[in-house]
């Protein structure tokens, strides 16, 4: 059975049973060709039934001696693995070679961190005493959301989800409720008490009497996830330019800005609510990138 006829048969049955769009159906069809262009060409492979498994891991081979991103590869491996699923299937092929086909790592990715400056001025006021009521509320709103997002390191979800009764002024912490509804305490600063004071002050203007919501969108709805996104990524956008600017991005700058200035591991990996060390291990890389970067610029013995 010739290689060629049964990719052509494989996408039909995408576009016909499984309905995928043309644009998916295009993309296998670039992965699954230039797989049988491979065995052709290298092999004089012609039949999908001669097809080894070592064919298949010298293509991968070749494509990474290329050069070509993990993430590529990765997606052709996929694509080779649904192809062959489906020839099992109907029978094409008695033998799966890819059971044998192991996908490469992808690399790790170090988390986007603003540089500190760059908070420093984020963390300045924005609000305006000279502004309308409508207006003060927003900036008072808008910089506290960025101060509570840097300050305690919490998803936006879990910032989304926060009421006035989470605060515990006297104990100088905040109850927040995270993945899988567990519930963990994270200190707050002086500071981010400060302007969680000023907030409530503003916030009268907008909150009904005995209404629980601590953050209200412009039209006095509780405000939602993607309007947080808003918030941070024009705030962001005025002082970095990071080609990511979301909540995320104050997470993970909390995280290794705390690292940095000697945190424990185990402390910040509680705080952000993490199930396991290993989430929170990625950070140990940031600062170890930055300290070798440190090292390259200042160590005697680097200098050229």
């Amino acid at each position: 059975m010739n290689i060629i006829d049964q990719i052509n048969g494989f996408l039909g049955y995408l576009q016909v049973e499984k309905k995928y769009s043309g644009h998916t159906i295009t993309s296998y069809n670039n992965d699954l060709q230039a797989f049988a262009s491979f065995c052709q060409k290298e092999y004089e492979v012609h039949s999908i039934g001669s097809i080894k498994h070592t064919h298949i891991r010298t293509w991968i081979v070749s494509m990474m001696s290329q050069d070509v991103q993990a993430s590529s590869v990765n997606r052709k491996i996929s694509a080779l693995r649904s192809f062959y699923k489906w020839l099992i299937k109907k029978n094409r092929v008695e033998v799966n070679p890819m059971v044998k086909i192991i996908t490469p790592k992808m690399p790790k990715r170090l988390p986007v961190v603003v540089r500190d400056v760059n908070i420093s001025k984020l963390m300045e006021s924005s609000i305006d005493i000279n502004d309308n009521e409508n207006a003060r509320y927003r900036n008072a709103r808008d910089h506290f959301i960025i101060i509570l997002l840097y300050s305690t390191g919490i998803r936006r979800a879990e910032l989304v989800s926060l009421r006035l009764k989470d605060f515990d002024v006297s104990r100088k912490e905040i109850r927040v409720t995270g993945k899988g509804n567990k519930v963990r305490s994270i200190p707050l600063t002086d500071a981010l008490l400060d302007v969680f004071k000023d907030y409530i002050e503003v916030r009268k203007s907008i909150a009904e009497p005995g209404d629980d919501t601590l953050l209200f969108s412009d039209s006095g709805k509780p405000i939602y996830a993607r309007m947080v996104y808003n918030i941070v990524n024009r705030q962001l956008g005025a002082i970095t330019t990071l080609t990511k600017k979301s909540p995320h991005v104050l997470r993970h700058s909390f995280a290794t800005h705390m690292l940095d200035r000697g945190a424990d591991l185990n402390g910040i990996k509680e705080i952000l609510g993490h199930a396991n060390l290993a989430a929170t291990q990625i950070y140990t890389h940031s600062s170890i990138a930055k300290l070798k970067d440190i090292y390259a610029k200042t160590h005697p013995r680097t200098s050229k």
